[in-house]
C-alpha cells in the first residue's frame, strides 16, 4: 500500500478485523499519521519499509502465527519497530510477555483513543532516537575508517586514560610524535574534546592494543 505522506512517520496496523482496520487507522490519518493497514503479518512482511520512524499496532491473536510469536520473529530477524499490542482477550501473562519483549503498550480492546495515540506517539519517538542512533553510529565507523593502525591503537591507549609520555613508552615513539597522533586523531574522528573522544572509543568499543 503507498503512502499518502511521503516522509512522514508510518504506523503499520496488522489486524484480521477489518472493522479494527478501519477504525484504527481513521483515529490515526485523523492526527496526521500515515497508517497503512494489513490483515496478516505475511502482507506486512511483502510491504516495501522505508527508513522512516514507524511503529506497528499489531493484533495478539491472527490467524496462523500470533502477535506474541510474530514479535519473537521480528526480533530474531533483527527488523526493529516498536510494536504496540490489541487483544481483546488479554492476561497478565500475555502482556508480561509482550512488554518484557520490548513492546511499547499492551492495550485491550475496546481501548480508549487517546491511549492508542498516546501509544504510537511514544513508539514513534522511540523509533526516531534509534534511526539518530544508528545514523550516529555510521558516521562514527567511517570516521574510524580513515584511521591507520597505529593511530587506532594511540586511540584506544589515550582514552583507556594514559597520559601521552605513558603511551608514547607502550608504542615506542617520542612524547611529541604522540601529541601529532593525538591531534590528528581528534582531527579525523571530529573529536573537540578528549571527552568526546572517549566516548566515540566507548561506542566503537575501542580498547588499548593487547586488552
Amino acid at each position: 500500500m503507498k503512502s499518502d505522506n511521503p516522509g512522514k512517520p508510518i504506523v503499520f496496523v496488522v489486524d484480521d478485523d477489518p472493522l479494527v482496520r478501519g477504525s484504527v487507522s481513521s483515529l490515526l490519518r485523523s492526527v496526521g499519521w500515515d497508517a497503512r493497514v494489513f490483515a496478516s503479518t505475511s502482507e506486512f512482511l511483502a510491504e516495501q519499509r522505508p527508513a522512516l520512524p514507524s511503529c506497528l499496532v499489531l493484533d495478539v491473536r491472527l490467524p496462523g502465527v500470533s502477535g506474541l510469536d510474530f514479535q519473537a520473529e521480528l526480533s530474531k530477524s533483527d527488523i526493529r519497530v516498536p510494536i504496540i499490542f490489541l487483544t481483546g482477550h488479554g492476561d497478565i501473562p500475555m502482556t508480561v510477555r509482550a512488554m518484557k519483549a520490548g513492546a511499547v503498550e499492551f492495550l485491550t480492546k475496546p481501548f480508549r483513543e487517546q491511549d492508542l495515540l498516546d501509544a504510537v506517539k511514544l513508539a514513534l519517538e522511540r523509533d526516531q532516537s534509534r534511526i539518530e542512533a544508528d545514523r550516529a553510529s555510521l558516521v562514527l565507523k567511517s570516521r574510524l575508517e580513515t584511521l591507520t593502525e597505529r593511530e587506532r591503537d594511540i586511540m584506544g591507549l589515550v582514552t583507556s586514560g594514559l597520559m601521552n609520555k605513558q603511551v608514547a613508552g607502550k608504542v615506542n615513539l617520542s612524547e611529541i610524535t604522540v601529541k601529532v597522533h593525538r591531534g590528528r586523531i581528534m582531527q579525523k574522528m571530529g573529536a573537540k574534546t578528549l571527552a568526546d573522544l572517549v566516548r566515540m572509543a566507548e561506542a566503537l568499543n575501542i580498547r588499548p592494543p593487547g586488552s
